[in-house]
């Protein structure tokens, strides 16, 4: 079953990521990818879709889901490296994967919160993304219904 980084959530102060289940009075129910547990996060939390999320490069900026997919591509079934880690690891898996990733705006800590999602994706997920267009198609089917 293909992923859909538009329910997937991160939440601001929380840890891991998240799947969008409803919205509540207060925001958003969520359950969390790893635990199955279900949370009501407030809507003033920091509640961000990884759809929306984008990656500067030093010509564009480019969506986290390709970057994702270009991960899967250098580390083909391995893991991305742990939080902890040496820099240099995270640094290497970058220059290979997003060769033009922008030095300035593209920190350690950013590469070390892609990786974490990105193994939380293969492994409670799948790397396996909905495209805009299936997407809007699902909704359109829903619509129906």
């Amino acid at each position: 079953m293909k992923t859909d980084l538009a329910k997937i959530l991160s939440v601001r102060g929380q840890h891991g990521l998240f799947n969008y289940i409803a919205q509540s009075r207060q925001g958003a129910i969520v359950e969390a990818l790893d635990t199955k547990k279900r949370l009501n996060v407030s809507a003033s939390a920091g509640i961000t879709s990884l759809a929306d999320i984008s990656i500067y490069t030093t010509e564009e900026e480019i969506k986290l889901q390709e970057v994702l997919l270009k991960m899967k591509e250098v580390l083909k079934d391995a893991e991305a490296p742990a939080p902890k880690a040496p820099e240099a690891d995270f640094k290497a898996l970058f220059e290979k994967a997003l060769p033009d990733y922008d030095r300035d705006r593209f920190y350690v800590s950013h590469m070390k919160k892609v990786a974490e999602w990105y193994n939380i994706l293969s492994k409670y997920a799948s790397l396996d993304f909905l495209t805009d267009e299936e997407r809007e198609a699902e909704a359109a089917k829903n619509e129906e219904a």
